[in-house]
């Protein structure tokens, strides 16, 4: 049986985040000249271009982070069950907030999401910060983000709401 390199799952864990992004990309890009552009923004919306460098940036970010972690904790056993399940449902949140706002238009469920996104994303840190304190500190600027996003999609839903 061959044995991973000592590098694979650090390489895995911090590419894991961007599937999501990649998958959600695809709706994103038809959504933004058809859609996304005829909506009412705030003038602190910042400009489409800085959106895939950001995301980037914090999905890197937070995948090496669940990589220190499941090193810490000695890879998946009963004590990384909760620190990278909610990471897990963090992720799953993330990924669901595009199909949500972007593909099905749906701006109030996506403020919901991008709650519920926080809610997990606090509570992964939280329980990262025992485990490994960079891991934790590596969720910071995605937490930033998260509550500029959060911002955002209640501002456009609610200039919006009208808009079909």
């Amino acid at each position: 049986m061959e044995v991973l390199p000592a590098w694979a799952p650090a390489v895995g864990f911090t590419l894991l985040p961007h599937a999501g992004g990649f998958l959600g990309s695809n709706i994103t890009k038809r959504e933004i000249p058809t859609w996304y552009e005829t909506l009412q923004k705030p003038s602190w919306c910042p400009p489409n271009w800085v959106f895939a460098p950001v995301w980037g940036t914090l999905y890197t970010s937070m995948g090496y982070g669940s990589y220190l972690v499941w090193k810490e904790l000695g890879g998946f056993n009963e004590k990384s069950v909760v620190p990278l399940g909610l990471y897990a449902g963090n992720l799953a949140l993330n990924w669901a907030w595009t199909p949500i706002f972007f593909g099905a238009h749906k701006m109030g469920w996506g403020l919901v999401t991008l709650l519920l996104t926080t809610g997990a994303a606090t509570a992964t840190t939280a329980s990262w910060c025992n485990i490994n304190k960079t891991a934790a500190y590596l969720m910071v600027p995605y937490l930033a983000w998260l509550s500029l996003a959060s911002a955002l999609n209640y501002q456009i839903w609610k200039d919006n709401c009208n808009k079909k």
